[in-house]
């Protein structure tokens, strides 16, 4: 069993940086893929971007490549999101998940969640 806990959320102003933590615990936390997803008001949730247990293979959704960047460090058992080039459309909470296996980009392959970080961009 594997938990996470994610933090970094804020609010930040079009065009700003911020940097999303997403903890694991557990014995094997660094054999699941991780998966950042979010979740705007009135939305359903969708991909955000993913990452492979060793850190070798990342995914992203089309309205994220180049802004956003996916990383972890298997030694503190912690997974990053890196968002530049902030828009107003990118406010929503960002939820962190675990997978054991191979990353996927569906809701329903990841069976570990957190509660989600609120991150607000205003214009």
């Amino acid at each position: 069993q594997v938990q996470v806990v994610e933090s970094g959320g804020g609010l930040v102003q079009a065009g700003g940086s911020l940097r999303l933590s997403c903890a694991a615990s557990g014995r094997t936390a660094s054999s699941y893929a991780m998966g950042w997803f979010r979740q705007a008001p009135g939305k359903e949730r969708e991909f955000v971007a993913a990452i492979s247990w060793n850190g070798g293979s990342t995914h992203y959704a089309d309205f994220v490549k180049g802004r956003f960047t996916i990383s972890r460090d298997n030694t503190k058992n912690t997974v990053y999101l890196q968002m530049n080039s902030l828009k107003p459309e990118d406010t929503a909470v960002y939820h962190c998940a675990a997978r054991y296996g191979t990353w996927a980009d569906r809701v329903g392959e990841y069976a570990h969640w957190g509660q989600g970080t609120q991150v607000t961009v205003s214009s």
